[in-house]
């Protein structure tokens, strides 16, 4: 693919008691080259075949990337403030898929990555968090990596099915992808994704299901007596 060099990638999953599903991504090469890497797994948090629009998803990153009609981005990182990508806060997905902006509505949904940080980072942080309507199941994504790609399923069109023959449809799941900015090689004020020789690079993700609160119980009223 024109890349140069020999890249060696292993990546490891795991899942611990608490439910946590973790990516391990490490890279090494014997030249500098470019690594990006990332998942395309769907979530629907809801089992009944339905799509995703009633869901809330909350993203940890304060700014994005618009993009052109092919969706490469058009280069400067842009504040969500007062945009439809504002999901600094807890937001249905039907309020921005279904807005008139024409981000999204050109790419028929998000299909938008979302800025979390400078740099790769340590430790992984929490980049969103996602839950049903009634907020009895939630998923929180941890990561290391540098940028967020959230899609709404925007061009299923129930050809293809899951494995019980179920149709995927538009908007019936929602990617959040790890990954670094999308264009980062040419664009050198974005967080660099070259990896050199002598170095490894490793990228953790972790899917992380949160127990929902119990709901507090009603006390029960103390029986009295009543004086004669």
């Amino acid at each position: 693919m024109g890349f140069p060099g020999a890249l060696d990638v292993t990546a490891t999953y795991s899942l611990d008691a608490d439910g946590t599903l973790a990516l391990d991504c490490t890279t090494t090469t014997d030249r500098a080259t470019v690594v990006s890497l990332s998942n395309h797994a769907y979530f629907n948090l809801v089992a009944d075949g339905g799509d995703v629009l009633d869901h809330t998803l909350q993203v940890d990153g304060d700014a994005y990337l618009p993009v052109d009609a092919t969706g490469i981005p058009l280069g400067p990182i842009t504040p969500v403030t007062g945009t439809s990508f504002d999901l600094t806060g807890p937001r249905t997905l039907r309020t921005g898929v279904l807005s008139d902006d024409g981000q999204i509505r050109d790419a028929q949904g998000y299909d938008h990555c979302w800025v979390l940080a400078t740099r790769e980072s340590e430790a992984p942080r929490r980049a969103a968090r996602l839950s049903t309507p009634d907020g009895a199941r939630t998923m929180e994504v941890w990561t290391t990596a540098p940028g967020l790609q959230v899609y709404t399923a925007n061009h299923l069109d129930g050809t293809l099915t899951d494995p019980t023959g179920r149709p995927l449809r538009r908007h019936g799941a929602v990617c959040l992808e790890t990954q670094h900015l999308p264009d980062a090689p040419n664009r050198p004020a974005y967080p660099s994704p070259v990896l050199r020789p002598g170095t490894t690079g490793h990228r953790r993700t972790e899917f992380r299901f949160p127990r929902a609160a119990s709901p507090t119980p009603t006390p029960t009223p103390t029986p009295t007596e009543s004086g004669s």
